[in-house]
């Protein structure tokens, strides 16, 4: 346990690190900013894109979505997509691979070519802030180095991002299910090396209400092992608790609660993110009324 707690403050001083050195860049330089939206299959990643861009959009913000699955079924709903380098479709289909592999093969691709998706980005003007959708295969974050690559093309190129893991709601139904899932973010949190923030998607689908949401999560993970003591196998018992020990270390391993049915959870959601990433540190605050201010003043050189 020592040497995993020293592994664990080693990640988390080099993300400190890091995300101070981006905002010295960022300041300097006027770069791009993005989120790489991660998590399993169907745990609402895309939805989360389209729903993040969409508030953005009515604060008269631009948000561009990046398409990094080459699975994915949504054709021209995204600004730049892998698939118009390269879908899995065509790599099943001429070197017959399975679904797996062909996904692997793909993103080894992109790889090789990563020099076409930086041209897509630089299309784009200084200061643009991207999301990442990107597959849900978890072999790309946990034993492949192939994210972590992408990801340091990324900072190569200038970008200050972080990493946003998505997880069902559901989850909160089965112990089991919860930290497990909580198990997989630390270890791609650590894998990518990124500052990082969990979010908790499909609120709105729940009959319960939110309080009780937050309620569940503002117990500590041994709270929970002592809780529901009686659904794990006794035989797993001190296994289970040395794993909630180590999630324990990782005070950033928090849920952030996202309805989609609620401008003010997005809000939470996109405010989160930005302060990660150092978003809008860089610019003059601009108070509510210099609108109005500028339009009485454009009225009166009228007259």
């Amino acid at each position: 346990t020592p040497l995993y707690q020293s592994a664990a403050s080693d990640v988390y001083k080099r993300q400190v690190s890091t995300q101070s050195t981006w905002g010295f860049i960022q300041m300097a330089n006027n770069l791009s900013y993005g989120q790489l939206v991660i998590g399993p299959a169907g745990s609402g990643k895309t939805t989360y894109c389209k729903i993040v861009q969409h508030h953005a959009m009515l604060s008269k913000r631009d948000i561009r979505i990046i398409n990094l699955d080459p699975a994915a079924e949504l054709p021209g709903e995204y600004d730049v997509d892998i698939k118009d380098l390269i879908s899995i479709e065509d790599v099943m289909k001429e070197l017959g691979y399975g679904p797996n592999g062909g996904l692997v093969y793909c993103m080894e691709y992109l790889l090789e070519h990563i020099d076409w998706l930086h041209e897509q980005i630089l299309e784009f003007k200084e200061g643009e802030y991207f999301l990442f959708d990107c597959p849900g295969q978890i072999e790309l974050y946990s034993h492949l180095d192939i994210m972590k690559k992408l990801v340091d093309s990324f900072k190569g190129w200038g970008m200050a991002i972080c990493s946003v893991y998505c997880i069902d709601v559901t989850f909160l139904n089965d112990c089991h299910k919860y930290i497990s899932g909580s198990l997989v973010s630390v270890s791609t949190m650590m894998q990518i090396e990124l500052p990082h923030m969990n979010v908790l998607t499909k609120c709105d689908k729940l009959d319960k209400s939110i309080t009780d949401i937050d309620e569940f999560l503002e117990l500590n993970h041994a709270e929970l092992l002592e809780k529901e003591e009686t659904k794990f196998d006794k035989k797993f018992y001190a296994l289970n608790k040395a794993i909630i020990n180590v999630l324990e270390d990782f005070s950033s391993l928090q849920m952030i609660p996202l309805n989609i049915k609620e401008e003010s959870s997005i809000d939470q959601i996109l405010y989160s993110a930005d302060s990660l990433i150092q978003y809008g540190e860089d610019q003059d605050p601009k108070e509510p009324n210099d609108e109005a201010t500028d339009k009485e003043e454009k009225t009166t050189e009228d007259i």
